[in-house]
């Protein structure tokens, strides 16, 4: 809710503040005294795109502040957590203009761009008029509108998360069959590359194996001969002989020595266990060393037909045991893939036909509620003396989407028989307020805490009509807080708080002022909207009349 307003060196307000109440609040003034100024002032500071020349001449820069009330649940509050900016029951918006152009925005004190300021201004204010292009005359928005109307909120939520699915089904396939695609291009040579690499089976670590046989099994016969002198100088006919004859000599005699040879003896027994040691591991070797000259050959192109693959594929030859494992996980995705795709070609159709579902419902429920809109705007036509317009909410298909597959605009026809149309191209100025009017009526009932602003929606309009106007617009205000600009009595005397607007000239400098007015003052106001300049006792008699008072 609006609570105030503070206007510095704009346009023709040098500076005004305002403190707005809850209710009707009304702004009276001739003509040129600077009623829209205050509109374009708040649209200014609400982010609204609007005229550019706003500062007042021979200012260094305009400046607007306004504050507002929030509820603990208004919407505003979500748009200032996405944006990182301070909430509290109370939000302050300032935007300066300088004399060259620029603009820069503060909400709650912190810098903030145009786009925050506007995002914020959907959740805070709604004006009607007749150039209104941000609310009931923007045919993009009627869809929302409706939906508001008859809350179908649960059912447009249902139907997102149904075109969600929906869509991540017809990816999730499009997914599969590109990749089958993909598999499918190259299903000769992977066949090929498979029935190579099982052939061959090559193992981790085995490249290094056989190089290593290899080598050995090349230098094996100078190994062999090698090994075996040295077996047959450690055997009977050498060492082992030897060292046995020496220890039988010495044990001989070692009786007669006076144990002055038993650590010989002892040593000489100790190197006959490890030379039986070492004359094992040498035959041990001469078993390993043994091999077929076929056997070579065979190792040989065994370590070169993998190098060679391993080579083709531009791999080493350990990662061929895993590169095989891909291609062969590849085959088995294109041997499964038409049964994987049968499957998710099934649950996108089966989303599909949750979508399908889920819009037609919607479709439906909007309808209905089209017909109780269009028979509660009908009835608020009657006293607005427009019994003979038609107001139609016209729904046809549109291309499915999140929010369903129907068009929604509102239409009228001034008269029977006459052809519809949208709403800012068939009906007149006056015609078109009190369409605004009577449509805005229908879609607050219920709802409470709105701000909204109509500016001289009774243009074109007096009389009974006027007073018709005015008692709607009491109507919305009852639940929550209007703005009205008028130029009709009838609606000013219905208004809880009253202002007029005034143009003074002083010093050759024409300034624009708003006045709070009490009961008296309220009396000559009316009265001057009744008789024009001239004030006569039988205006201010109308004027209390029309106040009650």
């Amino acid at each position: 809710m609006l609570r105030g307003l503070d206007i510095s060196d704009m346009l023709i307000i040098d500076r005004l503040e305002l403190a707005f109440q809850p209710g009707l609040n009304v702004l009276t003034g001739e003509t040129g005294a600077g009623k829209s100024i205050l509109l374009d002032s708040l649209g200014f500071v609400l982010g609204w795109r609007g005229r550019a020349d706003l500062v007042r001449q021979g200012a260094a820069q305009g400046e607007v502040t306004a504050w507002f009330d929030l509820s603990a649940d208004h919407p505003a509050r979500a748009v200032l957590e996405e944006a990182g900016l301070p909430s509290g029951d109370e939000l302050i918006l300032r935007r300066v203009n300088t004399a060259d152009g620029r603009k820069t925005a503060w909400v709650n004190d912190r810098r903030c761009s145009g786009e925050v300021l506007r995002a914020l201004s959907d959740t805070l204010v709604e004006l009607h008029g007749q150039h209104d292009d941000r609310g009931l005359l923007n045919p993009r928005g009627h869809r929302d509108i409706l939906d508001e109307f008859a809350d179908l909120a649960a059912a447009r939520s249902k139907t997102r998360n149904a075109w969600r699915a929906a869509g991540a089904a017809r990816k999730a396939l499009a997914a599969a069959e590109a990749a089958m695609q993909a598999i499918r291009a190259e299903e000769e040579y992977l066949r090929h590359a498979v029935a190579e690499l099982d052939a061959l089976d090559p193992q981790p670590g085995e490249d290094a194996a056989l190089d290593t046989q290899r080598r050995l099994m090349k230098a094996a016969k100078e190994i062999l001969d090698n090994v075996k002198r040295a077996k047959q100088m450690l055997g009977n006919d050498g060492a082992e002989g030897a060292i046995n004859d020496a220890i039988k000599w010495l044990e001989d005699v070692a009786g007669k020595a006076d144990g002055q040879l038993d650590a010989p003896i002892s040593a000489l027994s100790r190197a006959m266990i490890e030379l039986d040691e070492a004359n094992e591991s040498v035959e041990s070797a001469l078993r390993n060393l043994a091999f077929n000259p076929n056997e070579l050959e065979a190792v040989s192109e065994r370590f070169f037909d993998i190098r060679d693959l391993a080579k083709k594929h531009k791999k080493t030859p350990d990662d061929l045991p895993a590169f095989a494992d891909d291609l062969r996980a590849k085959l088995a995705a294109l041997d499964a893939g038409d049964a994987d795709l049968a499957v998710l070609t099934k649950e996108k159709l089966a989303a599909e036909a949750t979508y399908d579902a889920a819009a037609a419902t919607l479709s439906e429920r909007r309808k209905a509620a089209a017909k109780r809109l269009d028979k509660a705007v009908m009835a608020e036509l009657a006293p607005l003396k427009m019994e003979r317009a038609v107001f139609r909410t016209e729904i046809v298909p549109d291309t499915p989407g999140p929010d369903g597959m129907d068009a929604v605009a509102f239409t009228v026809a001034t008269n029977p028989g006459a052809p519809s149309g949208p709403l800012n191209k068939i009906a007149s100025g006056g015609e078109l307020s009190r369409f605004l009017l009577a449509l805005k009526v229908c879609l607050t009932k219920g709802q409470s805490g709105l701000t909204m602003i109509f500016d001289e929606i009774d243009r074109g309009v007096g009389g009974a009509t006027a007073d018709a106007v005015g008692r709607r617009l009491a109507s919305i205000a009852a639940g929550g807080q209007v703005l009205v600009v008028t130029h009709s009595p009838q609606v000013a005397a219905l208004g809880a708080y009253h202002w007029r607007v005034e143009k003074r000239v002083a010093k050759g400098m024409t300034t624009s002022t708003v006045v709070p007015l009490g009961a008296p003052d309220r009396v000559d106001e009316i009265a001057r909207m009744l008789a024009g300049d001239t004030i006569t006792d039988q205006a201010r008699a109308a004027a209390r009349a029309l106040l009650n008072v």
